[in-house]
């Protein structure tokens, strides 16, 4: 799921495993999917979710941010936060207008008990990200930090030795990825990283990016993925999401495919 043009910043993947064990947030994941929405829409998004039975929906103010907290129907934890304007389009229907559309992502938050320094510096050195603010969380900390880029730029590390570890299953996060332009930009992010002794993937073409893949010190899976191609690489942006697309390697698998995937409603 993403905006009309699959734009970075605004994708989510799903695995549909129906009838996966229940996963546990904690320790070495990505515990909080943080959803940008434009200021003062948040009373819409609150009747929403309520109405659609949501649970454990709160309201919360965390470094000034007014934000909507809430499950999806797998228990996956996620936030709509009041954004400033950064020149995305939200994704508006018959019944959400652009001053409440979604515009994307705002950022994660990570829970880490272990390995916290050297996470804070592949954030800071490989990945560009600063330390824009700190303040207490439970019996730890949340620490932010925020890239140069903008939008979709907030990671913030809840970092806490006390928390237990996560349990993978539905209602995780597998994985967090973070955006290149280009596959040179992708190479001395893969040095980068390689440089402070962490093992890190060759790059993997996925069709529509190309990806490298490295385990922090904290366990938390991370993906470095190029914008280019883009998901039109196969089929026009107008189209996308109306059918099936599959990379050339997956293609004589369609008809096993589609038999095991669940249906979509488009709405």
């Amino acid at each position: 799921f993403g905006d009309r043009r699959g734009s970075a910043g605004s994708v989510m993947t799903f695995f549909p495993f129906e009838g996966a064990r229940a996963g546990h947030l904690g320790a070495g994941q990505v515990v909080l999917t943080q959803y940008a929405v434009p200021h003062g829409a948040l009373a819409f998004w609150e009747a929403r979710l309520i109405e659609a039975e949501a649970p454990h929906v709160a309201r919360e103010t965390l470094f000034g941010e007014e934000r909507l907290v809430a499950r999806d129907p797998d228990g996956l934890l996620f936030a709509l936060v009041e954004a400033d304007a950064d020149g995305r389009e939200g994704w508006v229907t018959d019944e959400i207008g652009p001053p409440h559309a979604v515009l994307g992502f705002q950022g994660a938050t990570l829970a880490i008990a272990e390995g916290a320094e050297d996470t804070q510096a592949l954030l800071t050195g490989p990945l560009g990200y600063r330390v824009a603010d700190e303040t207490a969380l439970g019996q730890g900390r949340l620490v932010r930090h925020v890239s140069a880029g903008g939008a979709a730029g907030v990671i913030d590390l809840h970092i806490d030795p006390n928390l237990s570890p996560g349990l993978e299953g539905a209602g995780s996060v597998h994985h967090i990825a973070f955006s290149v332009p280009d596959q040179a930009t992708q190479a001395a992010v893969r040095a980068a990283v390689a440089a402070m002794g962490q093992g890190v993937t060759q790059r993997i073409d996925r069709q529509y990016f190309h990806a490298i893949y490295f385990r922090t010190p904290s366990g938390i899976l991370f993906e470095v993925a190029t914008d280019e191609p883009g998901f039109d690489v196969d089929e026009p942006i107008d189209g996308l999401g109306g059918a099936l697309m599959l990379p050339p390697q997956h293609e004589p698998r369609r008809a096993r495919i589609e038999a095991v995937l669940p249906p979509l409603e488009a709405v």
